[in-house]
């Protein structure tokens, strides 16, 4: 049985107010998993992932109960590795074992606990199952997060999630009662092109050998008056131009926030922060 998830609100700094609870952000497929007539998997659009977790399938929890968390990879260093679950995803072959990591309860052995504070809720998902291998909880505290988000920046993991502990979970809404402070990374990349059938504005950077390469593709953060300098200057800069895409000499230079670097050098889910004159 799935249920469509509750979603989290952006927030731009952590707060220390005692309503909150305080997790880890982790960075992995946020997942749905059900024992209602058996165990299935649901990725936070309602498609069914059981059989490509197959791992997952001996599951801790009673009959009739459905939690929600985030499946991930954990890597050598103790961290999630997001690129390695992307892997695992689409592979028919790989077999690298993911985790899951509960952070809420929806229903429990038939009951529907949604309506219930957010503290109720954690106590009943720890009485829900004893953690194994493949199954952990997330662990949490209440008050102060900035000690906190200060591992979160020292370790360079995602960020952090804060959830009001009287919050009541608001299935398929986004919600402010839920908010996460991502741990940007910041880089400076010069914009070298753009997309001509979607909005993309394609990226490079200087390498440590002084070349330059490719970075990833901006599609988030540009607002109107970005888009209109930009669409001022670029036709006296392009150089060449294919079917899908124009090419800029690289002298429009931004400052970027992405979620890390990937192990190929990519920006992952670059956001435009400000043009660098």
């Amino acid at each position: 049985m799935f249920v469509s998830p509750m979603l989290l609100q952006t927030a731009n700094n952590p707060s220390d107010e005692a309503a909150y609870i305080n997790e880890l952000k982790f960075d992995g497929f946020r997942l749905i998993i059900s024992t209602i007539n058996g165990v299935k998997l649901y990725t936070r659009h309602n498609n069914e992932v059981t059989s490509i977790f197959s791992e997952l399938l001996d599951c801790p929890l009673p009959e009739g109960t459905i939690i929600d968390g985030e499946v991930v990879i954990i890597d050598a260093q103790g961290k999630p590795d997001f690129e390695a679950l992307s892997k695992r995803f689409k592979s028919k072959t790989d077999k690298t074992l993911v985790t899951f990591f509960a952070f809420d309860i929806i229903r429990y052995k038939g009951i529907d606990t949604s309506g219930l504070p957010l503290l109720k809720r954690k106590e009943l998902l720890s009485e829900s199952f004893s953690e194994t291998e493949s199954y952990k909880q997330v662990k949490w505290s209440l008050g102060s997060a900035s000690a906190l988000y200060e591992l979160v920046e020292a370790n360079a993991l995602e960020g952090l999630v804060q959830k009001m502990a009287e919050s009541r979970y608001e299935i398929g809404k986004r919600s402010w009662n839920w908010q996460k402070v991502i741990n940007w990374t910041y880089a400076e990349v010069f914009i070298t092109g753009y997309k001509k059938n979607e909005f993309g504005w394609l990226t490079s950077v200087i390498d440590e050998t002084g070349k330059m390469r490719a970075a990833g593709v901006i599609e988030l953060g540009v607002n109107p008056e970005a888009k209109k300098a930009f669409n001022v200057i670029k036709r006296s800069i392009t150089y060449k131009e294919d079917k899908s895409t124009v090419y800029l000499e690289p002298l429009i230079k931004a400052r970027i926030k992405t979620r890390n670097w990937t192990k190929k050098g990519l920006l992952r889910s670059p956001v435009f922060v400000e043009y660098v004159l």
